[in-house]
């Protein structure tokens, strides 16, 4: 195989985007095409010197390879089916990340249906922090180091672990190439119904992941999850250290936090129920303690005394689209989230809900895209999970077909559906004003809404339009 290039499809994705910085590093020429990109993974690659094409036109394909296949590339794909016509090397994004990046470093493996992003982030800054350089591949940019993926200092890697399958010919989950030493469990739900049945064939793939951590390895996983009970059920032969945040549960000998305000951005760390240190930080929210816990369980199984993990937590500085405050317009504050599931969407506006002003609302926007989403395998819990809302947005795209009237019925007045962007963005901009806080959720681009709604509020401000 030639070593010297690396064509990637499907790069724009965050973590085939984060796989192309990391073989531009190894001294790789990289190119590769996705569909549409978007940043901040175009801007990422534009910064790395990284070529790339958009549309998968199969004049595009090296002439030798190798060519790293990303997991939304399906047979029938006329790119597809050129490269398998000409017989070019190919692989799959995690298998290449084993072989070239992985198999000779500690691996730090974060795993679960929430909270993955975050987690991988604290951690990553957390050894950072120690002065331990380590290298990541993460599904989001950490504030503290502004891309996705690097290189970092032998020996530790930390990397986002996914579920989801490795591609179109090889259908086991990404995480199982990884073989991590240190792996945090954050929690597990049904989701990716478009490749899994129910939750028990997700847990089937969770205990494959658990079969390949050593034996002098560690598992970090939360005190009472039942899906993650079950899979451990099924044979672990690493040691398992708990994470809770409610110390009251009796469980001295886990990881524990307590919030000291409402909130949750202030807390106690606590070990076999005797306080560590006190944190107060930007974060909000007790599934971002929970995050917070499992990185410094993490950490100090790397070696990083707790101390100087507690010491870490209040400079982090977050992760783009997850809470990220992108705009503050005449009293209005914009943000943008990742949240693509019942759970996230609740949790995020959870987190947010103290931090509406007086007076203010709490404004939802939703795009339902993830495969899961849009199959309406969720949309029962959608309501509940948006009740901390004051007002609901939702973007009803015109190719999704299932009914909003549960939604209807359980948001009432509160719920405003549009089946057109441009419809979405009138309904918005009539209706915010001074003191509320705009959350639009989304895990893809949203067809620019975020930088048209801000541009639509600047033009209201400019033009002295009262907000």
């Amino acid at each position: 195989m030639n070593t010297d290039r690396l064509h990637i499809l499907g790069i724009g994705g965050t973590f085939m985007g984060g796989l192309a910085q990391l073989a531009r590093a190894r001294g790789y020429q990289v190119t590769g095409s996705d569909q549409k990109l978007y940043p901040p993974m175009s801007e990422q690659l534009e910064q790395a010197g990284i070529p790339y094409h958009e549309g998968h036109d199969p004049s595009t394909l090296p002439d030798t390879g190798p060519v790293v296949v990303g997991n939304v590339m399906t047979r029938g794909m006329p790119v597809i089916e050129t490269l398998l016509d000409r017989g070019l090397p190919y692989t799959s994004g995690p298998q290449w990340l084993a072989e070239h990046v992985l198999h000779d470093r500690w691996v730090l493996a974060v795993a679960g249906t929430h909270g993955k992003t975050t987690t991988a982030s604290l951690l990553a800054w957390i050894l950072e922090y120690a002065g331990l350089s380590p290298g990541f591949l993460i599904g989001g940019v950490p504030g503290n180091f502004g891309v996705s993926a690097r290189m970092g200092e032998a020996p530790f890697f930390v990397i986002e672990a996914d579920e989801y399958d490795s591609a179109f010919f090889d259908k086991r989950a990404k995480f199982v190439h990884y073989r991590p030493r240190t792996l945090v469990l954050n929690n597990l739900e049904f989701d990716h119904a478009d490749i899994y049945p129910d939750l028990a064939a997700i847990e089937r793939q969770f205990h494959h992941l658990v079969r390949t951590i050593p034996g002098q390895g560690l598992i970090l996983a939360p005190a009472g999850d039942a899906a993650l009970e079950r899979v451990l059920e099924m044979g672990c032969w690493t040691p398992v250290e708990r994470i809770t945040t409610d110390p009251d549960t009796g469980d001295t000998e886990a990881l524990g936090a307590r919030p000291l305000n409402d909130d949750a951005s202030e807390f106690e760390v606590l070990v076999n129920g005797v306080v560590q240190g006190r944190v107060a930080w930007e974060m909000t929210g007790q599934h971002n303690l929970s995050n917070a816990l499992a990185a410094l369980g993490a950490a100090r199984h790397a070696g990083v005394p707790l101390a100087a993990g507690i010491a870490a937590l209040p400079g982090f500085r977050g992760v783009r689209r997850r809470q990220e405050l992108r705009a503050d317009i005449d009293g209005i504050r914009v943000i943008d989230d990742f949240a693509h599931h019942p759970t996230a969407i609740r949790l995020t506006l959870e987190g947010l809900r103290g931090r509406v002003a007086a007076g203010g609302r709490l404004i939802a926007v939703l795009e339902p895209r993830s495969n899961t989403m849009r199959m309406g395998v969720h949309a029962e819990a959608l309501g509940a999970a948006l009740e901390r809302a004051d007002v609901v947005h939702l973007y009803h795209a015109p190719e999704i077909d299932w009914s909003t009237t549960d939604l209807e019925r359980r948001l009432g007045e509160r719920l405003s559906v549009a089946r057109e962007i441009e419809a979405l963005m009138g309904g918005i901009l009539s209706n915010v004003r001074a003191g509320d806080t705009l959350v639009i959720m989304s895990n893809g681009g949203f067809d620019g809404l975020h930088q048209r709604l801000i541009a639509g509020l600047q033009s209201r401000e400019s033009s002295g339009t009262p907000a």
